[in-house]
């Protein structure tokens, strides 16, 4: 007997939810929103890319030189999200200037 009324309250919760919500069929093609800007053509994000890593030169670091950024970083929250978004090279030369060895 609980689990029948529990599922008629399921349903009935349901079926208020889904009263509320627009009919995506009934949506205009004026009002939905358009895609452009969102894509980006092959050559042009590996373009981005390239020069986004060009900026920095990781390769000439060794790993705990990196790990030693990194711990430094970690200790300035902005400066660790910043390291999650555009690397740790990036990060510690915006907090702390230029990377010293």
């Amino acid at each position: 007997m609980k689990n029948l009324t529990l599922l008629i309250f399921c349903c009935m919760i349901a079926a208020c939810l889904s009263a509320g919500l627009p009919d995506t069929k009934s949506v205009s093609p004026a009002e939905s929103p358009s895609d452009d800007g969102v894509f980006v053509k092959q050559d042009v994000a590996s373009t981005v890319v390239r020069q986004k890593r060009a900026g920095t030169a990781p390769a000439d670091l060794t790993v705990t030189q990196l790990e030693s950024l990194r711990e430094v970083c970690e200790a300035n929250l902005a400066c660790e999200e910043m390291m999650d978004t555009s690397g740790i090279i990036a990060a510690y030369t915006a907090y702390y200037g230029p990377i010293p060895y």
